[in-house]
C-alpha cells in the first residue's frame, strides 16, 4: 500500500530540514505543559533554533533516505531543534541552541537531551552536554587570536576555512577531546632572540622569516499552543 501523500509530505520536510541543518539535537519532552512547551519555543527561536514534533517513524524514514542513524534515539515523545540558517541569514549555532536547551532542562525535568547530530556524525546524550559547554564562537576566537596550543591553532583554521560551516568546527573540537573546556593558552613566544639576530645580521642581509601556512506532523500527545 503507498503512503498517504500527508505522510510523503511531512517526510519530505523532515528530510530537507535535516538536510539543511549545521546540527539536529533529539529532546523527550514528555509531560510538559502547554506553557512550559511555549517557553522552550521561544528560548530556542531566540537561540536561532527551530523546535518540531514529528512522528518517530516518519523521521526515522526521513532519516533513512539521508543514511542517518537515528533510530536508537527515536523512542518516546521526541521533538527535534533544528539548528539551520535562519530566513534572515543568521548564521546557525549549535553551541547556543545546545546552551539554551540545557539551560531550560536545569529548570525543567520534562526536557530531557537524547542525543543529536553534528554535521553527520551522531551525537549522545553526553556530548550535547559538552557541546553546551563551549564557548561561544567569538570568545573561541578571542582565545585563539591570543594564542592558544597546538589543536586550537588548527581549530582556528577550521574557522577561518569554513566560517558557514561552524558545527564540522565543532565537531573537530569535540573529537579534540577540548569540547568541555578549552586548553590554557600556550606561552607567547620569546621574540628577543630574533630581534638580536637580526640587529647581529650583515649589512644587505636579513633572517629567514616564517611562512604562514595555507591555511510536521506531531506526536500524537503533543501539546497544542
Amino acid at each position: 500500500m503507498a503512503p498517504r501523500p500527508e505522510k510523503v509530505e511531512v517526510v519530505d520536510e523532515v528530510r530537507e530540514k535535516l538536510a539543511s541543518s549545521e546540527a539536529v539535537v533529539l529532546t523527550e519532552y514528555r509531560g510538559m505543559n502547554v506553557k512550559a512547551m511555549t517557553a522552550l519555543r521561544r528560548s530556542l527561536r531566540d537561540a536561532g533554533g527551530e523546535y518540531a514534533v514529528y512522528k518517530n517513524t516518519l523521521v526515522k524514514r526521513a532519516a533513512d533516505e539521508l543514511g542517518l542513524e537515528l533510530g536508537t534515539l527515536l523512542t518516546g515523545p521526541t521533538a527535534l531543534a533544528f539548528v539551520r540558517e535562519g530566513a534572515d541569514g543568521a548564521r546557525p549555532d549549535p553551541v547556543a541552541v545546545a546552551k539554551a536547551l540545557r539551560t531550560f532542562a536545569q529548570t525543567n525535568d520534562k526536557l530531557v537531551l537524547k542525543g543529536g547530530l553534528l554535521g553527520t556524525r551522531v551525537l549522545s546524550a553526553d556530548d550535547v552536554e559538552a557541546l553546551s559547554k563551549v564557548a561561544p564562537r567569538e570568545e573561541l576566537l578571542a582565545r585563539i587570536a591570543g594564542g592558544f596550543a597546538a589543536p586550537m591553532v588548527q581549530f582556528a583554521g577550521l574557522l577561518q576555512a569554513i566560517p558557514s560551516k561552524f558545527a564540522y568546527a565543532l565537531q573537530a573540537l569535540i573529537d579534540a577531546g577540548g569540547a568541555a573546556g578549552a586548553p590554557g593558552a600556550a606561552p607567547a613566544a620569546d621574540a628577543a632572540p630574533a630581534a638580536e639576530a637580526e640587529a647581529e645580521a650583515p649589512t644587505g642581509t636579513t633572517t629567514d622569516e616564517a611562512t604562514p601556512a595555507d591555511e510536521g506532523q506531531g506526536q500524537d500527545d503533543t501539546p497544542e499552543e
